[in-house]
């Protein structure tokens, strides 16, 4: 019988930094079971894709104990035996105004507060309750994709999103505090720039003014860094926060 592989449960797959760590995994010969809102795409170059995809609007809190039970059934099929090595909290949402411009605390209803904040946060300290045995059981990694936006007033992140960024750096603080004595490590990273279907009008000018190394970051180098917090060569990071923006946080 061949030995189970690794998995990987990558939230927000469907495109940009998501897709990128999808490659970048199946590459290394993990399992990758990925959630979206979104139907899997016949597009997507990964065997076995579409069977191990859950389509789920993070937004809906109800449907939560549902998309638990369904991977938890997942991880118990043979290819991965019960165990979780990494979760990766990508999916993230940032509602704009027409013409891509940021929306700020006046244009900004409870609705929108809500929606955004149930993606970009609490699903994330959800999923991770719900799969802590597996995480357990495997000394797993979680890698939770925040935003420079939690740091700094940016031009195009509206406020939800900027909030829900920050406050999801401090959770990471508070899982690797509650998971680290457990063998489960939690780290975040906060992509600048990258170059994805998400970016607003005016980033080219933004590029030249605030990046220091002058370019947009590549999805792929978004996920090299997070593979490698969800691999050995990690073992000892635990709550940090890393940039990845070229220095435009500095």
């Amino acid at each position: 019988m061949a030995t189970p592989k690794k998995t990987l449960l990558l939230t927000g797959a469907s495109r940009g930094i998501g897709h990128a760590t999808v490659k970048h995994f199946h590459a290394a010969e993990w399992r990758v079971i990925t959630v979206s809102r979104q139907p899997f795409d016949k597009i997507c170059p990964w065997p076995q894709g579409e069977k191990d995809h859950i389509q789920l609007d993070l937004n809906e809190m109800s449907h939560f104990d549902e998309v638990i039970a369904r991977v938890k059934a997942k991880l118990a099929e043979p290819e991965s035996d019960g165990k979780l090595a990494a979760l990766v909290n990508n999916a993230g949402i940032s509602p704009k105004l027409p013409g891509g411009k940021r929306m700020g605390v006046l244009q900004t209803d409870i609705a929108i507060w809500q929606n955004v904040f149930n993606v970009n946060l609490f699903a994330t300290a959800l999923l991770a309750r719900g799969l802590f045995d597996e995480l357990k059981v495997a000394q797993g990694s979680v890698v939770n994709v925040t935003s420079i936006a939690g740091g700094k007033v940016h031009p195009f992140a509206g406020v939800a999103y900027a909030t829900s960024k920050a406050a999801l750096a401090a959770l990471t603080r508070e899982m690797a505090h509650d998971f680290g004595p457990h063998g489960v490590r939690c780290n975040a990273i906060a992509p600048g720039e990258i170059d994805t279907s998400i970016l607003s009008p005016g980033t080219e000018a933004l590029v030249e003014k605030e990046i220091p190394m002058k370019r947009l970051g590549k999805p792929s180098e978004v996920a090299q860094l997070i593979y490698f917090l969800c691999t050995s060569q990690s073992s000892y990071v635990n709550g940090a926060e890393i940039h990845v923006n070229g220095g435009e946080h500095v």
